[in-house]
């Protein structure tokens, strides 16, 4: 593996049983930049994320990351080693606090509650949401919600972060304000690879795209290779994006 790659899945197939989610996904990660992972529902999108980020192990393939082979460990190693992610729909505590939260993160760093806490300080500090700190996560919008999710990934200093629809459902002006977050994440030496369905907000953040199709890579490329390939615009965009 080339020093610039930081994760290579590698012929990854995932079966459940006569299902194939994905076949034969070999994909580059390259360190520091934003990826975009697009494609229609059930292309299998979040299924590569699991493969990733340890929720599922591969039926066939292997997948590396930082100069290993990560192909048969748990989630928590994954996470130990540097894999972070987010969730489509947020998983909070709502009962503990935004601070509290964000601090379960920071124990994957940090043995001692003290220092747990003053990371997830520093966290909330970077994320926008400090005023927060001492809110029922219940309580919270899904907006906020959907940024503490970001914030406690964060809190695991993570060199790759997967963010699964971080950006869906939000108004515009909150939307941007994802936009700029993501980019600090990306400026603070931090791997984004992110799932999103809103084109117009994804395009212009990613460095690269991937498109899946029914399990398996139908391309890679710019953001404005892949608007404008055919195969793309048949499969995903649909042909009143090419008129």
């Amino acid at each position: 593996m080339s020093i610039d790659i930081l994760l290579e899945t590698i012929d990854v197939t995932r079966r459940f049983g006569g299902l194939v989610a994905n076949r034969d996904v070999s994909i580059r990660v390259h360190r520091g930049e934003i990826l975009g992972l697009i494609g229609p529902n059930g292309a299998g999108k979040s299924t590569l994320f699991n493969l990733i980020a340890g929720a599922y192990l591969p039926t066939s393939g292997s997948i590396r990351f930082d100069g290993r082979d990560i192909t048969e460990l748990p989630a928590t190693r994954r996470c130990a080693l540097g894999i972070a992610r987010t969730y489509q729909v947020p998983r909070s505590f709502d009962s503990m606090t935004v601070l509290e939260n964000v601090m379960v993160g920071g124990f994957v760093r940090h043995a001692s509650s003290k220092a747990a806490r003053l990371a997830a300080l520093q966290v909330l500090d970077f994320t926008g949401l400090s005023r927060t700190a001492g809110t029922l996560t219940g309580e919270l919008t899904p907006p906020e919600k959907r940024r503490l999710e970001v914030a406690r990934a964060l809190a695991t200093e993570p060199k790759l972060l997967l963010l699964d629809e971080v950006l869906t459902g939000l108004t515009p002006s909150e939307a941007q304000l994802g936009v700029e977050l993501i980019r600090r994440v990306r400026d603070a030496g931090i791997t984004v690879v992110m799932v999103e369905h809103v084109m117009q907000i994804v395009m212009p953040l990613v460095d690269r795209a991937i498109v899946l199709n029914l399990g398996t890579v139908l391309a890679s490329g710019s953001p404005a290779d892949v608007v404008r390939d055919p195969a793309v615009i048949s499969a995903y965009l649909g042909t009143r994006h090419a008129a």
